[in-house]
């Protein structure tokens, strides 16, 4: 199934939920100048068709200061591809995998408890069968939009 485009009003109502996905639907409703109940039957279709795949939260960075997150650049051997993102699916460690052009034929988004977990993820990674080379980038901070 397709998503269709958003309009307006729901592009509106998703940039307040990822500012805040606990406000009170009558709080977005005034912030939107619509109804709650507009805004309730905009939620609920929106997660219907999918648009929204679920709701988080986000912790103080202080809270997390251990954690390490990455961003793995793979180059892959020929027609490996498929192999290497089953792969890497079976890693808990892989928050996202994105396909890309230019040089890196893959992105992954790597996500571990400490150090010694992350040094032992890029180990693992780096001996996949059809993985030709990598780089990774650790991310230190993060500016919030």
């Amino acid at each position: 199934m397709a998503v269709e485009l958003l309009d307006e009003l729901d592009r509106k109502l998703v940039a307040l939920l990822r500012a805040d996905s606990r406000q009170p639907a009558s709080s977005l409703a005034a912030a939107l100048r619509v109804s709650r109940g507009t805004v309730q039957n905009r939620i609920e279709r929106l997660l219907a068709r999918g648009v929204i795949q679920g709701f988080t939260i986000r912790t103080r960075p202080e809270l997390e200061a251990n954690r390490v997150r990455a961003i793995m650049c793979i180059a892959i051997e020929g027609e490996r591809s498929g192999a290497v993102v089953k792969a890497l699916k079976g890693f808990p460690e892989v928050a996202a995998i994105h396909t890309t052009n230019g040089r890196w034929d893959l992105v992954a988004e790597l996500d571990t408890e400490s150090l010694a977990e992350f040094s032992r993820t890029l180990d693992q990674i780096r001996m996949l069968e059809g993985i030709a080379s990598t780089e990774t980038s650790i991310l230190l901070a993060t500016q919030k939009l």
